[in-house]
């Protein structure tokens, strides 16, 4: 079992949660650069949004306060786990701080993020008022933007932690689709192309904290 806490960092368990150990190794926190980078356990690991690939449950995906990262579980005997941050490949205009994460439902190597401005104020929100996903193909060594559909300017909302979710569709199609802090839910039945279109399938919501694709 896993266990994400908000400023408290990720615990695994692998006994039924009769004993817990740290599993932030690798993790930065810029916040308090006077701590070791990846220090397992200190207080403030913040992991925003952690999943594992539906088809490879020992690769974990991990959107934290402080960047994006990939784990996989399956290492060596006597070589500990530990996060790279696959977040270096995005382009440095845009960061990789952002709320929520989304994994490909039988594909490990593909998962989506939506970023949000991560400067040193933090809006939360889209970097430049112009939102768009961000979908890696080859477990995070490059990102593609995906934002055919989207606002082009003036958009100054993000997509919180629970907000953005991928589901299988026909054909082999993966539907991808969040919901906004400005009342939306967005939507695209092709996720993993290039050509990939968003549309607005839904407005005038209240705030948005979850969405949730059932297949």
């Amino acid at each position: 079992m896993y266990l994400g806490l908000s400023g408290g960092g990720f615990f695994e368990s692998t006994d039924a949660g009769a004993d817990w150990k740290p599993l932030n190794s690798g993790v930065a926190m810029d916040f308090a650069p006077s701590l070791p980078d990846g220090a397992e356990y200190p207080h403030g690991h913040d992991p925003h949004c952690v999943q594992f690939a539906p088809s490879n449950p020992d690769r974990l995906w991990r959107q934290d306060h402080c960047g994006l990262y990939r784990m996989d579980r399956a290492t060596p005997a006597g070589i500990p786990a530990r996060w790279v941050r696959v977040g270096d490949a995005m382009p440095k205009e845009v960061g990789d701080i952002g709320f929520p994460i989304a994994a490909h439902p039988t594909d490990a190597d593909t998962a989506w993020v939506f970023p949000m401005d991560g400067t040193s104020v933090w809006p939360r929100t889209s970097p430049g008022g112009k939102p768009a996903v961000y979908c890696t193909r080859d477990a995070g060594i490059s990102w593609r933007r995906l934002d055919s559909g989207l606002p082009t300017e003036q958009a100054w909302w993000t997509v919180k932690r629970q907000c953005l979710a991928a589901g299988a569709g026909p054909k082999g199609t993966v539907g991808v689709y969040f919901g906004t802090t400005s009342g939306e839910v967005w939507g695209s039945r092709n996720g993993t192309k290039k050509s990939a279109r968003f549309r607005r399938i839904a407005s005038n919501l209240p705030h948005i904290y979850a969405v949730a694709v059932l297949t």
